[in-house]
């Protein structure tokens, strides 16, 4: 095996796995998870607005 065919299977690999990153990541399944989690900074603030009042 030379270099060539080398770098073309690792470039394959590479884009398959980035592919399924992005299936996993847009995928309707996560959806609700991923939206819980984007809220989290702001769950924060809701305690500290407690605190003060």
């Amino acid at each position: 095996m030379d270099q060539g065919i080398i770098g073309s299977i690792f470039t394959v690999i590479v884009f398959v796995c980035f592919i399924g990153i992005v299936w996993w990541a847009f995928s309707s399944r996560n959806k609700k998870r991923f939206d819980e989690a984007a809220n989290l900074p702001f769950a924060d603030e809701e305690k500290e607005e407690s605190r003060k009042d």
